[in-house]
């Protein structure tokens, strides 16, 4: 592949953090003590309010990303070894941690409950396939897959995201599951899971189920200037949508901006899988929308139509910035790349980490703060009773390393 010269002062910028020791300490230094364990981890990262990381059970949805952000370090020892520190870490170790790691994860992948199985399963799951040959990781992605298409439903057409609202809203009303049918943007990047287990079985049911959930989204989701509702609930009994709304951004009107990534990011995910131009262009319009609305410093608000915009959301930058990447991946359009690496070289300047210290014998010492990245924004709906803001997240840093990755595969560092 041709080098994009235009983004090279970029790819520069943005190279020593990458794939400096920095980052592989973070995640190696909570991933490795759970090793000396009798048992695999029952705790995984979630955010990090003040430097340290609040856990949660294998049960949410959130947790395949520390597994998968284990296994993107082992991806990077096993394809790219100039780009990581086999000296200080062996990899038969890396892998016993990915693996030690992503093992809780696997009986998850039978759960029905939720649309949240390609966070939960892709992650981890998908690399230990590719980089492992393991039939095993191939049944769970097809399991998880059928898991997901469970919850379609055909008058709608779409995949149901919750079966209620979270509890998180003040004066919050039930919904009735027999009448209201919750599809959420996020939705968008579960679908990737479909299409692979698709893949796997030569099951065509799978992929055609993600690709009417990809087009009715987009009929319904977005507004003329592309961007994205969180929330569209729909009447079970007839399809139709019966209102539109917020859950965790700042009003039902706003640009939400995790919203609007996982529309980036989702789109060009379905279109690689379906190569229909439509999904595509959607996903351009929606980074278009995204970049428009950045503030001078380049990283994002944690909504593009709140007052308090000097809180923010890097982990929306971090599934842009990717999704922007795949766009320059598909179309070898170098103001897309630029684009998303500017947003990640802004993000660094802000939000990155550089206190880890990885030991020559691969012991960590980890720093004041246990992620990678500062300054997302897990929920700050001033309309609900919890709010979280302004702090690491695990899935910020766990698309921080896919980027390094992606980079990496594109051939754009030697």
């Amino acid at each position: 592949m041709t080098k994009p010269t235009s983004a090279q002062p970029y790819l520069d910028e943005i190279k020593d953090k990458l794939y400096g020791d920095s980052t592989v300490a973070k995640i190696w230094g909570i991933a490795s003590p759970a090793l000396s364990q009798p048992e695999p981890p029952t705790g995984f990262p979630n955010y990090a309010p003040d430097g340290k990381y609040v856990l949660n059970d294998a049960d949410y949805w959130t947790s395949g990303f520390f597994p998968g952000s284990v296994y993107a370090l082992l991806e990077r020892s096993k394809n790219y070894p100039d780009f990581f520190p086999k000296n200080k870490i062996n990899e038969v170790k890396l892998e016993f941690a990915a693996r030690w790691w992503a093992d809780p994860m696997a009986s998850r992948a039978t759960t029905t409950t939720t649309h949240d199985l390609g966070f939960m399963i892709a992650p981890a799951f998908k690399r230990e396939m590719i980089l492992t040959k393991s039939k095993r990781s191939e049944e769970i992605l097809i399991t998880a897959a059928n898991s997901l298409a469970s919850r379609f439903d055909e008058k709608v057409g779409c995949i149901r995201s919750w079966d209620d609202l979270p509890p998180i809203k003040k004066d919050q009303t039930p919904k009735d599951m027999d009448k209201d049918f919750l599809v959420i943007i996020d939705n968008m990047c579960n679908l990737n899971l479909l299409y692979l287990g698709a893949y796997l079985s030569r099951d065509l049911r799978l992929s055609t189920i993600a690709t009417k959930h990809a087009e009715t989204t987009l009929k319904n989701h977005f507004r003329d200037d592309w961007s994205s509702y969180h929330v569209v609930q729909y009447n079970k009994q007839t399809g139709e949508v019966d209102s539109r709304y917020t859950a965790q951004g700042f009003a039902d009107e706003s640009g939400w901006t995790r919203g609007q990534a996982w529309g980036i990011l989702g789109y060009i995910e379905t279109y690689f899988w379906t190569k229909d131009r439509k999904f595509l262009d959607a996903s351009k319009n929606i980074a278009n929308y995204y970049i428009s609305k950045l503030p001078q410093d380049g990283v994002p608000p944690w909504d593009f139509d709140a007052q308090d915009k000097h809180i923010r959301d890097v982990s929306s930058a971090m599934a842009a910035a990717l999704g922007m990447i795949r766009i320059y991946e598909v179309e070898k359009d170098e103001e897309f790349l630029k684009k998303g690496l500017k947003l990640v070289r802004d993000c660094i300047n802000l939000s990155y980490n550089n206190d880890a210290k990885l030991n020559d014998d691969g012991t960590v010492e980890i720093g004041a703060t246990e992620t990678i990245l500062n300054n997302s924004t897990y929920i700050h709906n001033p309309a609900c009773n919890i709010d979280i803001y302004d702090h690491g997240l695990v899935y910020a840093d766990y698309y921080f390393l896919v980027i390094g990755n992606k980079l990496l595969q594109l051939g754009l560092y030697e």
